[in-house]
């Protein structure tokens, strides 16, 4: 047999071969990582997907959660809450604490990164501990211990009778004008830390060159923040907004321990409205159905705002590639 002919026949085997050992290898890489990942997804399915599952069933019953008798009512939870003032007003609350937290904290996050993540600043890595120490300690504790801060006896006032910039002491948590605001102060103070990590995050991926040059240009560092900064960091931005966003909304300790929803209703949220209708005794026999029934109305619009947002992220994606074009 000529040489010359035999060779294409084995060229063709081996391309035929290729592809099949390819796609083996493909297969058992990819059972290796369902086995690897396989854990995360059975304790996802036991503590998030069978708790979701079991409230909407919930949800349809006249349940105090201790009675053995439940009565299935249908939608007759999701309408008697429809018809609450005090669950609207509570709904009204969480939106109200997230539009004045959030922007503050992505504010603040970025402002400080932006400080402390400069090569000339001094005791920076200092800073960046001091800022985060209260994200790792428990938010209860520090409602607790803010209680007595922003008391009327408390060193927030004595700062500022002492400054005269008060004629006499406010109960900051306790009186109706002023709660909400303290609340979203504290909480803003609390969780500023990790928007400072993340936006560091967010920076430290930026080219050092490109600020150079723009120095070299004799850009101003206002000029050089707006045109090179806020562009690089923006996709950044907006993943920090989905996370900020959807812990507002969720904020229970530190409402809980600091004001428990009060005075006068003044700072319930949708979480604390749920907590005294499933477990507290306040209203007499706890109401786990109707509970169930605020929770998951409460995350279907939590649902809709995360599938809003990456809408708008996906069109800011789409955008800055037709520029990049």
């Amino acid at each position: 047999m000529n040489p010359s002919h035999a060779r294409p026949g084995k060229a063709a085997a081996s391309v035929r071969t290729t592809p099949v050992r390819l796609s083996l290898r493909s297969r058992r890489t990819a059972w290796w990582c369902w086995l690897f990942v396989m854990p995360n997804l059975v304790f996802f399915a036991l503590f998030q997907g069978w708790p979701i599952l079991a409230n909407l069933h919930y949800a349809m019953l006249d349940w105090s959660g201790i009675s053995t008798g439940a009565k299935f009512i249908g939608l007759d939870n999701y309408k008697e809450l429809m018809q609450d003032p005090y669950f609207w007003k509570a709904y009204k609350h969480s939106f109200l604490f997230m539009f004045e937290a959030v922007p503050l904290l992505l504010l603040g996050g970025l402002v400080s990164a932006v400080l402390l993540n400069n090569p000339l600043m001094r005791l920076a890595k200092t800073y960046r501990t001091l800022l985060f120490i209260p994200v790792v300690t428990t938010a209860s504790v520090i409602g607790i211990i803010m209680v007595y801060i922003w008391g009327s006896t408390g060193a927030v006032n004595y700062a500022l009778l002492k400054l005269h910039l008060l004629d006499k002491p406010v109960n900051w948590l306790g009186d109706p004008h002023w709660a909400m605001f303290t609340v979203v102060m504290i909480y803003v103070w609390k969780n500023l830390g990790i928007n400072m990590i993340y936006w560091l995050a967010g920076l430290q991926s930026i080219p050092r060159e490109l600020y150079e040059a723009a120095k070299m240009d004799g850009a101003a560092p206002f000029k050089t923040f707006i045109h090179i900064t806020v562009p690089l960091v923006a996709p950044v931005g907006l993943v920090i907004l989905l996370l900020d966003v959807s812990g507002a909304l969720k904020v229970f300790d530190m409402i809980k321990t600091m004001t428990d929803g009060g005075p006068f209703f003044a700072t319930d949220v949708v979480s604390t409205y749920i907590y005294r209708y499933a477990f507290s005794s306040e209203i007499g026999l706890p109401r786990l159905g109707y509970a169930s029934a605020a929770g998951i109305f409460f995350a279907f619009t939590i649902v809709l705002l995360a599938i809003a947002q990456a809408v708008i992220r996906g069109s800011f994606r789409s955008l800055g590639r037709r520029r990049g074009a």
